[in-house]
């Protein structure tokens, strides 16, 4: 029988590992009221919060990531239980975490703070000044793939521009989201300036349509989609990360060895449970067969499984089997073949390694996010049409180039719509705190992590302050046709210059 990762009972419900199916903890199912009550909560401890200025807030989230890296074994076999990944996997992911707490906390001042602006000679008598205030309270929803490390990449960085949290995990993952809330009220006690609901769909529809001031959203586009709808009810704004489609473009100069091995891991890694995951690989002709050969090679050398020396653990949700077996399916039945797997890899709650080649490409296998441990593999005659082929979905979050030519690389790496490109390398962006990490299409909008992350979290605030009278008085009924007259001269002078 199957295991399924969550289950309801009358008013809690239980996560199950996807692996064993055993009973990794019971949780209340937080209704509307109480989703409603932690807003309210939150919404006092965000004035306390933001009142302990930049000083105090980044002491406080530095002593966070002390306190979270003394529990990474904890938080890593919790992760591990309640997805199934490898407990190193889960090490990683929390290392990751840990390093986007440090950047956040140390660089939420640097970014946010007050900072002149220079007025033009037109307002020269105006002293300006932007600054980046808190929006007050943020409510995030987090997957289950990544239970910590995608999630506090809108926690932290929320935190560290001065707002107070609501976070509703994935009801896959409670027990991370928890354990997180246990470690930052030890290290904050004064203020419930984290708090986690927990529940299924209804709670976290409760807390979209919630009195929070930004949402910050990771799942489907479909919910992403429904979370909007809930959002709009009171024009909340958010930020949403949705799914992918990831290319993986193989020039003709690659280091084979290293792409393959590349590709594999962006692939198959967390059962291919990874939105910026590779899905889809296009190589250029001349190097095709090699590359396929050392890719498949790798592929058959690995195993899903529970123990510890398995490359990979189960699918979490058990709904994505039927899309990764309809996918393979309909791959085979196009025309498509399968190298490597094929269509008896899905073993619930497993799915084997699956290499594709030959699949067209309106196929569901390339145009859908397929969310497993497959790819599909295509022939190319250059770069250039690797770009266009890859740029031909809805999605357009992430991919990835290995060519040792730098100029090559670079222009194919802008010319991908996506919103973070890894050259030589597979997923590096994401390791980065001080890049942002979002995409365009049907994979979300808004970012989360670096500058532009911390900005996502609060609002410009422009000030002006006149240090002098102007020699020109023009906001006033008093203007004189000689005031008009004088910024006329200065407009012609700054900026009627013709320019070649």
């Amino acid at each position: 029988m199957t295991a399924t990762a969550s289950e309801k009972t009358a008013e809690t419900f239980r996560s199950l590992s996807p692996a064993t199916g055993e009973v990794v903890g019971e949780h209340p199912i937080h209704d509307e009221a109480a989703v409603n009550a932690a807003i309210e909560r939150a919404r006092v401890a965000s004035v306390w919060w933001a009142g302990l200025g930049w000083k105090e807030r980044r002491i406080r989230l530095l002593n966070i990531k002390g306190a979270l890296t003394r529990s990474l074994h904890r938080m890593a076999t919790l992760i591990h239980r309640e997805t199934g990944k490898p407990v190193a996997d889960a090490q990683l992911e929390t290392v990751l975490a840990i390093t986007h707490l440090d950047w956040a906390a140390r660089n939420a001042q640097k970014v946010l703070g007050p900072r002149s602006v220079f007025p033009g000679l037109v307002s020269i008598n105006q002293k300006c000044v932007l600054e980046y205030q808190p929006l007050g309270v943020v409510g995030v929803i987090g997957p289950w793939n990544y239970p910590l490390f995608t999630p506090v990449g809108s926690i932290v960085y929320a935190l560290a521009a001065g707002n107070a949290v609501v976070f509703k995990p994935s009801e896959y993952t409670p027990g991370v989201g928890l354990l997180l809330a246990d470690i930052i009220s030890e290290v904050i006690p004064e203020e419930p300036v984290f708090q986690v609901v927990t529940g299924l769909g209804d709670t976290g529809a409760a807390l979209a349509r919630g009195a929070v001031d930004k949402i910050a959203f990771t799942g489907s586009a479909p919910t992403a989609r429904k979370v909007m709808a809930a959002c709009a009810e009171r024009l909340t704004p958010i930020v949403a990360e949705c799914g992918g489609k990831d290319a993986f473009i193989v020039d003709a100069d690659a280091d084979l060895d290293e792409a393959a091995e590349a590709a594999l891991w962006g692939a198959m890694s967390n059962a291919g449970q990874t939105c910026v995951g590779v899905e889809r690989v296009y190589v250029v002709d001349g190097v095709y067969d090699a590359f396929v050969a050392r890719l498949t090679e790798q592929a058959r050398a690995l195993r899903p499984g529970e123990d510890r020396a398995a490359a990979y653990g189960p699918i979490t949700m058990p709904g994505q089997l039927n899309i990764i077996r309809r996918h393979v399916d309909d791959a085979l039945a196009r025309g498509g073949r399968a190298l490597v797997g094929g269509a008896d890899a899905v073993k619930e709650p497993y799915v084997e390694p699956v290499i594709l080649v030959d699949v067209p490409d309106d196929s569901a296998a390339v145009q859908e996010e397929t969310f497993g441990p497959t790819i599909t593999v295509h022939r190319v005659k250059s770069v250039d049409e690797a770009v266009r082929r890859a740029n031909a979905t809805s999605y357009g979050l992430a991919g990835a180039i290995f060519s040792r030519s730098r100029s090559t690389a670079m222009e194919a790496a802008r010319r991908l719509r996506s919103g973070m490109t890894s050259i030589n390398a597979v997923i590096a962006f994401a390791a980065v705190p001080a890049l942002p990490f979002g995409g365009v299409g049907d994979s979300g909008f808004g970012r989360i992590h670096g500058a532009d992350g911390l900005r996502e979290f609060a609002r410009a605030k422009a000030i002006t302050r006149r240090r002098f009278a102007a020699p020109m008085n023009l906001t006033s009924f008093k203007r004189t046709d000689k005031d008009m007259a004088k910024l006329l001269q200065l407009v012609s002078l700054l900026h009627g210059k013709h320019y070649r």
